[in-house]
Parts: structure tokens; sequence; C-alpha cells
């Protein structure tokens, strides 16, 4: 199970993540996303995805860590929210697998 947190706006859910010592980190395909195949997740983090369609806020953007975008060939411009969620937490896992306290 994961847990899910609900905040009211981006200030909000920022502050609880520094609270908690938690970066966050945005998964967008936006124009200087980094690939999320090169880049490191920290075991500790806050994955934050947008809504499909316009993806994540200008505001939720800038207060990300990174933003990494994934992997994608052909005609696709995008993909969906849940389909996102599953790559990155997957990516997550694989990072983090052999950490046996996870």
């Amino acid at each position: 199970y994961q847990h899910v947190h609900h905040h009211s706006d981006t200030a909000a859910l920022l502050g609880w993540a520094g609270e908690r010592g938690l970066p966050l980190v945005g998964i967008d395909n936006l124009p200087g996303a980094v690939p999320l195949e090169t880049h490191p997740l920290p075991r500790e983090v806050v994955l934050v995805f947008g809504q499909e369609g316009p993806g994540l806020s200008e505001e939720a953007r800038k207060v990300c860590e990174a933003v990494l975008s994934i992997a994608q060939f052909g005609s696709t411009r995008s993909i969906n929210a849940g389909a996102a969620a599953a790559v990155a937490m997957h990516a997550w896992v694989r990072a983090h697998v052999f950490d046996q306290s996870v």
C-alpha cells in the first residue's frame, strides 16, 4: 500500500515535505526534464504527478528538486498519470530493491 496525503495547495505540500526532509521530484515530459532512466531517485522522496492533459502546474514545477521524464518513442506525446505513476514507482523499486529496510 502507498501512503496518500492530500494537501490543499502546493505551499501546503511543500511545507509538509520540508518538515520531513523529503525532496519533491516531478514526473512530466516537459522541455528540459531529465530522463527518469538516468537520474537517481532518492530513497526518501515525494513523487509529484500533474493532472492528465496540462501536467504539472508551473507552481509545482518550481518547487520540485528535479523534473523527470519517461522515455517514449514514436508519435506518443504523453502517457496517462496512472501509467506514469506505475513506471516511476517501479523505477524507485528497482533503485532500492536491495535495501532491506523498505
